[in-house]
């Protein structure tokens, strides 16, 4: 993939401007909710990854299968701690100021294995989710494009404290819309999915940037734990 191909990867807000260089410290996690070889949501990570790449920001592309882990287990954890693959994961989450996942869709919700990704990252203290700023996107072969999977998964990651992304990008008929290079053959969805990332870039760098809040973020009403307090931008 070449993304300095103008057919495919047009101007808009997630293109690089005269102080592209501030951006040069904001890290991404682009990460693909398959383990699965030549899967199309791997494919749609790696173009995303090249779009936060061109719009300045420092693109950390990984997988799932770069994270082996087993189902968790509570008594599991309890003599064993957290699995390494969990940890390592947990440390890239934590190197990054924004995530962002494309998930496939199993079942009308989540796959089981990024679900499973999910709860063991979360029993890491402090919680790494937490205020991450997040860009869900989503590739299948359906004509829905794994929408629904997207919605089931921004209920874990809310209830976690991450800062999920209004706008969601979702590829129906994945199978076909990738071209040879790897960007999308389809000039108006390669349009939408430039502007949604550079628009969640923007986000990201004002609330990294421009901190005026300070607030305690707490799990539900009745809790009474030490949460620490945290820096972000709010309006």
């Amino acid at each position: 993939m070449n993304p300095t191909d103008t057919d495919h990867f047009p101007a808009d807000p997630a293109r690089p401007h005269e102080d592209a260089f501030s951006r040069s410290s904001l890290r991404v996690l682009v990460l693909s909710g398959s383990s699965r070889t030549g899967s199309v949501n791997t494919r749609l990570a790696s173009l995303a990854a090249a779009l936060v790449t061109r719009a300045g920001a420092v693109a950390d592309a990984a997988t799932l299968a770069d994270f082996p882990m087993p189902l968790y287990d509570g008594d599991a954890e309890a003599d064993e701690g957290v699995p390494p693959g969990a940890l390592a994961l947990c440390e890239r989450l934590e190197a990054a100021q924004a995530l962002v996942i494309a998930s496939p869709e199993y079942n009308a919700s989540l796959p089981g294995v990024l679900k499973n990704a999910v709860d063991w990252v979360s029993r890491r203290r402090p919680q790494p989710f937490k205020d991450k700023q997040t860009l869900l996107v989503s590739a299948s072969p359906s004509m829905v494009g794994g929408n629904r999977g997207l919605w089931a998964l921004r209920v874990p990651l809310e209830h976690l404290g991450a800062r999920v992304y209004p706008d969601m990008f979702s590829l129906a008929n994945a199978h076909h819309a990738f071209s040879e290079n790897g960007a999308l053959a389809d000039r108006g969805l390669a349009e939408r999915l430039t502007s949604t990332i550079g628009s969640f870039l923007a986000l990201t760098e004002a609330d990294t940037r421009y901190v005026h809040l300070r607030h305690c973020w707490y799990e539900f009403l009745g809790d009474r734990t030490d949460a620490p307090v945290t820096a972000r931008a709010e309006d």
